[in-house]
């Protein structure tokens, strides 16, 4: 995982609003509030395709981190796994703009 996405989701965790977990993840897309959705490396298939096609839906982005969900979770100042979580409000994370940057490097290369 990049330091500067573990540290905006850090910043992103302490200052915004972050729904952590699947369940609260998935009725975070359901409800239409999710900016940005991220994923463990490890997450299921039946789980990551629940979280695509609602994201999908609801046209929110999915990061997929190449971590485990210990790692995600250490990620996120949490003493527990975490496969999935979603940014409502990035506060005073810079971490919208760093995926959309991804995003675009991505299609560029």
């Amino acid at each position: 995982m990049s330091s500067s996405l573990a540290k905006s989701l850090s910043i992103a965790v302490r200052t915004g609003k972050v729904t952590v977990g699947f369940k609260e993840t998935l009725e975070t897309l359901r409800s239409g509030k999710a900016k940005l959705v991220i994923v463990s490396g490890n997450l299921p298939a039946g789980f990551r395709s629940k979280l695509e096609s609602m994201a999908k839906l609801s046209g929110t982005p999915i990061l997929d981190f190449k971590v485990s969900s210990v790692d995600l979770g250490a990620a996120c100042g949490k003493p527990y796994t975490v496969s999935a979580l979603a940014i409502r409000d990035p506060g005073d994370s810079d971490i919208l703009s760093l995926t959309s940057a991804s995003k675009r490097k991505r299609r560029m290369g």
